[in-house]
């Protein structure tokens, strides 16, 4: 199936007034910015339930949170086309994207993972002296069999070849939010998707690291 075409979540309450700020602040910052997240609600929660991690491991590089509520990846195209990223010149960007075309249209893994390989290839094209931290999309569902689970799981598995291109690295941290028997308790993700509170920080840790590595590279 094709790739979906860049479009604009317009009718999301709030997304557009975000996009506009982040224009702002992108280019009131562009000389200290060092670091992007991009993503959807789950990168955009570090803004709340992951603030204090936040500051404390990423602020310090000047990082840029471009993680919007109920964002796909063809929301993710149209707001880079829409010059979210122009003028920037970050060390790392850290991806991750896609585990809302899972739940709202169970998209078809080839395609999500197409339009990830697209945003990809543009990040490069715009910023070839870039390293992009690729995020495996993180489980969702109660159980492992959940259908989209099975899902994401799927669009992992297609993306992680991308980590054979030098600018490139893959990172899984999905053994963070589910046990042995690959179930997500609600006290890590109340609804099954969404990390709470703790589990930023417990995030945070182990992603701090593998940025920091990066960063010094």
């Amino acid at each position: 199936m094709p790739i979906r075409r860049p479009t604009g979540n317009l009718e999301k309450p709030g997304w557009l007034s975000r996009h506009k700020q982040k224009l702002i602040e992108a280019q009131r910052r562009r000389d200290d910015i060092n670091l992007v997240f991009i993503g959807d609600s789950i990168t955009q929660a570090w803004e709340d339930k992951g603030k204090r991690e936040w500051k404390k491991y990423f602020a310090p590089y000047g990082a840029l949170n471009l993680g919007y509520g109920g964002d796909r990846t063809e929301h993710v195209l149209w707001r880079m086309e829409q010059g979210e990223l122009d003028g920037l010149t970050p060390k790392l960007i850290v991806l991750m994207i896609g585990t809302n075309n899972t739940g709202h249209h169970q998209d078809p893994p080839t395609e999500t993972s197409e339009a990830i390989v697209e945003i990809v290839n543009n990040i490069h094209v715009h910023m070839p002296n870039t390293r992009i931290l690729l995020h495996a999309i993180m489980p969702c569902g109660q159980y492992a069999n959940d259908p989209l689970r099975l899902l994401n799981n799927e669009v992992n598995r297609l993306i992680k070849p991308l980590a054979k291109r030098k600018y490139i690295t893959w990172l899984d941290l999905s053994e963070l939010f589910i046990d042995e028997s690959g179930i997500i308790s609600e006290s890590v993700m109340n609804d099954y998707l969404h990390p709470n509170v703790f589990q930023y920080k417990r995030w945070a840790e182990a992603l701090s690291p593998i940025v920091n590595k990066l960063m010094a590279t």
